[in-house]
């Protein structure tokens, strides 16, 4: 039997405040079918060359909401798919978004015209509701999305791998309802954790309040991320774990986790 089920690489943990130890926010899902970007921050694609992946080596990408520090590179992705040895590969990139997207991609394409179009079908865009609940199988994973409090397009995803475990992405957020119901159980939590304790920002969580969602969700592994230069030197883990008291994690760049 083949041992490998998925690992999930952090590319960039870090915020649109550039950094010298952090890159802009993404992730990387490596399954046995398939591999995914969840985000697509500013310096994201070099992240990937970093860990010895292209762009033709991505099936499925999906973004959390529409900021520049999680879309950034999307734009230089899709250029980078009209080089003609990636353009001869011949690949399809599955991307789920909210409905919005719709909006921000055909601006992009005004801004950019042909340098970012792909041919027909080489695309396919996967749009999401942003106002419930929406579970629709994704590439090998059944991928449900729910809105979470940060923009009017803000998701949050939670993937079932084949294995049947689960991953959840909170992507930028304040403590809403619907992110706990969209954590229920969880295997993973990838949570925002913005801002150290004491220094609490409309829509984002410190330490406290990404525990817990951790704790009312019942999750099994909480994993922090997406630290504003206010959080370096700063505890973190005290005031998250006084709130949720499983296993917790704070992720850094280029940081890998077996699934």
């Amino acid at each position: 039997m083949n041992p490998f089920t998925g690992r999930l690489t952090f590319l960039g943990t870090g915020t649109g405040v550039p950094s010298k130890d952090r890159a802009s926010p993404a992730c990387l899902l490596e399954l046995p079918a398939a591999r995914l970007l969840i985000d697509l921050g500013p310096g994201s694609l070099r992240q990937l060359a970093r860990v010895s992946l292209a762009v033709t080596d991505i099936d499925g990408l999906l973004l959390t909401h529409l900021h520049p520090d999680h879309s950034a590179d999307l734009a230089p992705l899709l250029f980078a798919g009209k080089y003609p040895p990636s353009m001869a590969s011949g690949k399809i990139l599955h991307l789920a978004a909210g409905e919005g997207f719709r909006v921000f991609y055909e601006k992009l394409k005004d801004l950019y015209g042909s340098w970012i179009e792909w041919p027909p079908g080489r695309l396919q865009l996967h749009l999401r509701p942003q106002d419930r609940l929406f579970e629709q199988e994704f590439l090998s994973l059944h991928l449900a999305s729910r809105p979470v409090a940060h923009t009017k397009v803000s998701l949050g995803f939670r993937l079932t791998l084949p294995s049947g475990k689960t991953l959840v992405f909170s992507g930028d957020t304040d403590y809403c309802t619907s992110l706990v119901e969209l954590a229920d159980r969880a295997d993973w939590f990838v949570c925002e954790c913005s801002f150290p304790e004491g220094r609490k920002m409309e829509g984002h969580l410190t330490p406290s309040g990404a525990g817990r969602i951790a704790r009312e969700a019942g999750v099994g592994t909480l994993i922090l991320t997406h630290f504003y230069p206010e959080c370096a030197g700063q505890d973190l883990l005290g005031p998250c774990s006084r709130e949720f008291d499983g296993p917790l994690v704070l992720a850094e760049d280029l940081m890998t986790i077996l699934l």
